[in-house]
């Protein structure tokens, strides 16, 4: 498979490995409503990314991102902490900006890969990743989604119409699309929904025969695909005899199965009985939706120029700030395809925060319970713009129109708790952050282990647990003796408390005051705090 090399990916080809867990802390005073399992998290998405991880590995079953599409005029900037000369140079300066800068490409993919290393971890087995993107990097979007996803589990480039009108100003041709990749964690395991039909699709079909099975539409009877069963010829009601099908062409079925269908009333001959046979179609026997396809018209999922009327008509200083926003009903056709409800769906360049409202916009459609996690990198902006959109969706809000009559928009319901990344769980030196409790190292510890979010204190039989075990894992229990504060000590009285059998057991604390021979003899593995304790 082609690979893709450019200037610092070997310092950033593990980096996600070198991201310190931080801990997430929740702010009462900027959550809303009931949160429902919702986040919202400010903060760098590289880091956040890495302190969900023990929460919601292998967990999120939707997707969806829209990065810097690198345009050279965004305003964006690289600060990833990286261990490398040539990338410290980049640190805390505008990518693209005024001239030409050689190297924003190279900046954007030492910015993205470590995210999408992440986002692999953070998505379901069954999940699907979105990203909308441009011509700028869209060459390059694809060869590193291909090395890190697997080129097998690339599934389609969709095609937006973003804007209906040619633009008078452009220099070459108008760009009038963008693009949305589609990757599947597994492609063979990965299962897209069917699009419910509209009103216009039903109104093709009609009844002219009154036939008792419902509407119906005609389709072409013959094919250009070779078939050495379909020339014979066909005598109408009216006793026209036609020779055979179009030049060219072949009648899609035998004469046997042809005559079959015309028994059961399934070919229609026009009203005069003496047209070319048509095969009768039942809506009654299609499928009950539409098989997505890979162009998206603005009617059916919005363009550019409406999403910024919903950005203003919802928070009309946030149209400053996002001057191309993308339309509710973009995301909303992702979420139809991708996603059932009780689904976490994850946007790590949350914005304005789009992707939460079309989750609230679906569950109140169709009553599900999605869920779904956003992360903002700018504090301003999480705080008075993306939280404030979600407030105003969540509880109802009123816009005026241009004529200034004003409208109400009832609350689609729902909340958010609103995170913000706190301490390292570690220090440089391998100690354990004070701020950390038993339950933050007993899920990093569970996932180092595991590799699974940790579930809670319940045994792998489902009954309850010792008040020191993390659960049961693959035959395996976890034992975490831990106060925050030193002198853990796993002794023999501990030792007594678990329980007396062959099964393998993995205890963690500060000192270990137990013979080897009596650990063999109750089959535990013993893991000295912080020392033992696995820092990815």
């Amino acid at each position: 498979m082609p690979i893709l090399n450019w200037i610092g990916k070997e310092a950033v080809i593990n980096h996600h490995k070198e991201v310190p867990f931080r801990l997430l802390q929740c702010d009462p005073a900027l959550s809303v409503g009931e949160p429902d399992g919702n986040l919202l998290i400010e903060g760098d998405n590289l880091e956040a990314l890495k302190a969900l991880l023990p929460y919601y590995a292998g967990q999120v079953k939707c997707i969806y991102i829209d990065p810097p599409y690198n345009t050279g005029n965004e305003n964006w900037i690289y600060n990833d902490n990286v261990n490398s000369p040539q990338i410290r140079t980049w640190l805390g300066k505008v990518v693209g900006g005024e001239g030409e800068d050689l190297s924003r490409h190279d900046k954007w993919l030492c910015m993205m890969y470590p995210r999408l290393k992440l986002l692999w971890e953070l998505l379901a087995d069954e999940g699907s990743l979105w990203m909308s993107i441009d011509d700028n990097e869209i060459h390059h979007a694809r060869v590193i989604l291909d090395e890190i996803f697997g080129e097998q589990n690339f599934v389609a480039t969709v095609i937006w119409q973003k804007m209906f009108s040619p633009k008078s100003s452009a220099r070459h041709l108008s760009a009038n699309h963008d693009f949305v990749l589609l990757y599947a964690k597994d492609a063979e395991r990965w299962e897209r929904n069917l699009l419910s039909r509209t009103e216009a699709q039903d109104s093709r079909y009609g009844n002219p025969d009154d036939d008792p099975r419902g509407p119906w539409a005609s389709s072409d009877l013959s094919a250009r695909n070779y078939y050495s069963l379909g020339t014979y010829a066909i005598t109408c009601p009216s006793g026209r005899v036609i020779a055979g099908p179009p030049k060219g062409t072949y009648w899609r079925v035998s004469k046997e199965k042809f005559e079959e269908l015309d028994g059961d009333a399934r070919i229609w001959w026009g009203k005069d009985g003496n047209n070319v046979p048509r095969l009768k179609r039942f809506l009654s026997e299609v499928q009950e939706g539409i098989v997505p396809q890979t162009i998206w018209f603005h009617q059916e999922v919005g363009n550019t120029q409406e999403a910024k009327k919903e950005v203003v008509r919802l928070l009309p200083s946030a149209a400053e700030v996002f001057p191309t926003p993308k339309p509710t009903r973009l995301i909303r056709r992702v979420l139809q395809i991708a996603s059932n409800p009780g689904d976490i769906v994850l946007d790590s360049f949350a914005g304005s925060g789009t992707t939460g409202h079309a989750v609230l916009q679906l569950n109140k459609e169709d009553g599900g319970d999605r869920r779904f996690i956003l992360v903002e990198l700018e504090s301003e902006i999480a705080r008075t713009i993306t939280t404030e959109r979600l407030r105003r969706v969540i509880q109802g809000y009123t816009w005026a129109d241009q004529r200034g009559n004003d409208h109400d928009e009832e609350g689609l319901g729902g909340g958010l708790r609103y995170c913000t990344l706190g301490a390292s769980m570690f220090h440089y030196d391998g100690a354990i952050h004070d701020a950390v409790t038993w339950e933050d190292l007993a899920r990093h510890v569970w996932f180092a282990e595991t590799h699974n979010p940790w579930p809670g204190r319940v045994s792998e039989a489902g009954g309850p647990v010792a008040e020191t075990c993390l659960g049961a894992f693959n035959g395996v229990a976890y034992y975490l003796h831990f106060n925050g504060i030193g002198g853990n000590v796993f002794g023999p009285l501990q030792l007594a408390e678990l329980p007396a059998d062959e099964a393998p057991k993995v205890v963690y604390a500060d000192t270990l005051a137990v013979e080897p021979a009596d650990l063999d003899e109750h089959s535990v593995t013993f893991k000295q705090i912080p020392y033992d304790v696995r820092v990815f």
